[in-house]
């Protein structure tokens, strides 16, 4: 049995990593880290553009490449490398997603095309508080009213896919309206910007039939090229400890020598292969349209958090004092790792979607017996 990704898709890793190697170095991130005023590395994301990426997943019939969301998977392990500041989880995991799998063919052909070329960045608003994300916002006569927290890149996105209670759950808006007020929000990874989005009485374009499942939906098919995102970082980290540790020497020889950091080492690359694995079961999942995506998309989400946590702070301690300061790479690494195992909702969140999951399913398998 073959676990490997198809030929044209490794043929596409490569052109990535070669492509991010020579656009999207650390002084990439780190310029954008420095100036608060660049929310993102818009030179970047059009060069992306230009390759075809953000339309990867997108068929054909609406401007996309037609590739398929293994595609996206691929794309994201390579950008989660690179530290990548663009907003390329918020427009093509969720926001394009979500037009994907609810939009009406109105939507898709209004907006799909224009997110293939890069031409709109796109996010989703879900949060409203601290916590379990549970929107209680409410769409009345077509408009909103409310304020949705810590937006992904709701400063720099022309539109939003905002989740609601109740039916229809979903609605785009065009965050250009004048209803529509955008509050910066600092972050623990300034490269990837967020904002408070508020909206009184905006105009909103409604995904009907959706509901608290299709929002769900949504959330499983992001984790998945997230989860591919989340083990880049941690593959670079893990890299960049193994190299450090070849290259220092103390007492007359390599720090890799000591036991010590062998094991140290040794248990970053098991948090990677282990978070590979549910990753690669993940993509699997979204790739066949699975009945236990809502199973591997949660797996492939907590092993992601807990060794993109484990293998970036790791990495920090593997270089020693040199590794806690501003000159060295590994805070960048560090800092995307904490901020993407909160973007979809903590892994706390996800343990108990698993659980509740696997219950659900128990119960069901009782009940027919």
């Amino acid at each position: 049995m073959n676990f490997e990704f198809p030929d044209e898709l490794l043929q596409l890793r490569d052109q990535a990593r070669r492509f991010l190697a020579d656009r999207c170095p650390p002084s990439v991130p780190r310029r954008v880290l420095d100036d608060p005023g660049e929310a993102y590395a818009a030179d970047l994301w059009r060069g992306i553009a230009e390759m075809g990426w953000q339309g990867a997943a997108i068929p054909e019939e609406y401007g996309g490449v037609g590739l398929g969301r293994l595609a996206t998977c691929v794309l994201a392990e390579e950008l989660g490398r690179a530290v990548a500041p663009v907003p390329f989880s918020s427009t093509v995991y969720l926001a394009a997603e979500a037009i994907l799998l609810h939009g009406t063919e109105a939507q898709k052909l209004a907006w799909l095309p224009k997110i293939a070329t890069g031409e709109v960045i796109a996010t989703f608003a879900l949060a409203e508080k601290p916590g379990p994300a549970k929107p209680a916002m409410t769409a009345a006569l077509g408009r909103l009213t409310g304020t949705k927290l810590a937006v992904p890149d709701g400063d720099i996105a022309a539109i939003a896919i905002v989740a609601t209670a109740g039916t229809p759950a979903l609605h785009i808006v065009d965050l250009a309206h004048p209803t529509v007020t955008r509050t910066p929000v600092a972050t623990f990874d300034p490269t990837r910007s967020h904002a408070h989005l508020t909206f009184a009485g905006t105009p909103a374009d409604p995904m009907p039939g959706t509901d608290a499942h299709a929002i769900r939906n949504v959330l499983d098919h992001a984790a998945v090229p997230m989860a591919f995102e989340q083990l880049g970082g941690s593959q670079a980290a893990l890299d960049m400890a193994n190299a450090y540790a070849k290259e220092r020497f103390a007492f007359g020889r390599p720090i890799g020598s000591f036991q010590g950091i062998k094991h140290k080492l040794a248990d970053m690359y098991i948090q990677v292969e282990m978070a590979r694995s549910n990753a690669y079961y993940g993509a699997w999942a979204v790739h066949t349209d699975a009945a236990e995506l809502p199973i591997a998309a949660s797996v492939a989400r907590i092993s992601a958090c807990e060794a993109g946590w484990f293998v970036t702070k790791e990495n920090i301690q593997t270089h020693g004092g040199m590794g806690f300061t501003w000159q060295m790479d590994c805070h960048l690494f560090y800092r995307r790792a904490k901020l993407l195992s909160l973007n979809l909702g903590g892994a706390r969140e996800w343990k108990h979607r698993l659980i509740d999951e696997l219950r659900a399913r128990n119960t069901t398998g009782l009940e027919a017996a």
